[in-house]
This record gives C-alpha cells, structure tokens and sequence, in this order.
C-alpha cells in the first residue's frame, strides 16, 4: 500500500466550497480510480487554507501511471484544481517496518 500526500493551499474564503468540491471529487472520480483504497482530507487549523489531501492507493503505479494518465485525472483537476492558490506538492509514501 501506498500513500499519496499532497499538500494543497488554497484561498481560505473559498474554503466551503473547496471542501465540498474536493469531496465530491473523491467520491465521483477518484473513488473510481484502479488501484484506490481509501482517503481522508485534513485542514490545517494553524495555517487557513491549508489542507493535506491523504490517499491509499495499491500500488505506486496505480496513482502515477493508471489515474495521471486517465480522463479521470483531467476531470479531478476540472473539479479541485481552480482553487488551487499554487501547485500541490505531492509525495507518496511506504510503510516503514
């Protein structure tokens, strides 16, 4: 198993609506990706407009080749990426142990 982090900021007006369009995202196209596990969003109580986006894919694979290089991954940007204040940075990791 792996984990997708990626740590997103947006404009903390916006945040009811992002909150809501992210979870929409994720039940309508990421929820339907090959490979998906399960996710949970985190927002940032320290920093507004912080959140950290939190995915369980089966493998490495699943997220890099299968859903980037699907229409879904077009539609999920359609749907998240206009409250995007700047690129989130994305990492995947690996159990350790």
């Amino acid at each position: 198993m792996i984990l997708e982090h990626a740590d997103i900021r947006i404009d903390p007006s916006k945040s009811a609506a992002f909150e809501e369009a992210i979870q929409r995202g994720l039940n309508t196209v990421i929820g339907q990706a090959k490979g998906y596990i399960g996710s949970e969003v985190r927002r940032s109580i320290e920093s507004p407009g912080r959140y950290l986006l939190l995915i369980r894919w089966e493998t490495l694979e699943n997220h890099t080749v299968d859903f980037r290089g699907s229409d879904a991954f077009t539609q999920w940007r359609a749907i998240v990426g206009p409250f995007f204040a700047q690129p989130p940075v994305v990492e995947h990791l690996e159990l350790v142990g």
